[in-house]
């Protein structure tokens, strides 16, 4: 099954910790298709923002348990990446005006 490149990248993550990964590593965050491959998401990247990229690690949050009065249930599942930059690329500018 083959996931289109839009599918794959769903989110950028635009959070303190998310932005200064940003700054300092040259790295972005985002929420990805939890059936995407490293290389998926690395061509995605490049493909939609035109950079490119040097490395792809990632992470696999499971869905809490939450609660609302007596009805419960979970939370989806959701993988996040941390994209990083080649060297002398130009950073992606998601969230500048924060």
């Amino acid at each position: 099954m083959a996931i289109q490149i839009h599918q794959i990248i769903r989110r950028p993550i635009i959070t303190e910790k998310g932005l200064g990964v940003k700054e300092l590593q040259h790295t972005v965050v985002f929420e990805v298709a939890a059936g995407a491959t490293k290389t998926q998401i690395k061509e995605a990247v490049q493909q939609i923002f035109k950079v490119k990229v040097a490395g792809v690690r990632t992470a696999n949050f499971p869905g809490k348990m939450r609660r609302r009065g007596r009805f419960e249930g979970y939370r989806r599942d959701w993988k996040k990446a941390y994209v990083k930059l080649a060297e002398g690329e130009k950073m992606i500018e998601y969230a500048d005006n924060l």
